[in-house]
């Protein structure tokens, strides 16, 4: 699995040796994505942004449960870390910028 992480905040996480995105206490969990979701949700919520971070975990390294929802009334099932995410748990910290568009791919490591 996937989460697009503000790459500032992600590095205090470090200290903490937990992550959490800025919403999740209002939310309750972590927006998360399948590799083939990864890129539109980018495009999508993210579109210009920088300094972003994909962070990939499994989720057998996790302890809060992940559900499959859609909350927004779209396509497809999306991951939703009901828990924080432990920095331990995340096996790759992949740089992700978008192009001079503002849109994103795949970091080279990901592509198939």
């Amino acid at each position: 699995m996937f989460h697009i992480a503000q790459a500032a905040r992600f590095e205090a996480a470090g200290r903490s040796g937990i992550y959490e995105p800025e919403l999740y206490p209002l939310e309750g969990f972590i927006h998360c994505s399948f590799i083939e979701q990864v890129v539109p949700v980018a495009n999508r919520l993210f579109k210009g942004q920088r300094n972003l971070v994909l962070l990939e975990f499994e989720c057998a390294q996790l302890e809060a449960p992940v559900k499959l929802e859609n909350l927004e009334g779209g396509e497809g099932l999306f991951p939703h870390l009901y828990g924080v995410l432990p920095v331990s748990a995340i096996s790759t910290v992949h740089e992700f910028d978008c192009d001079t568009h503002g849109e994103f791919s795949l970091p080279a490591a990901l592509s198939r």
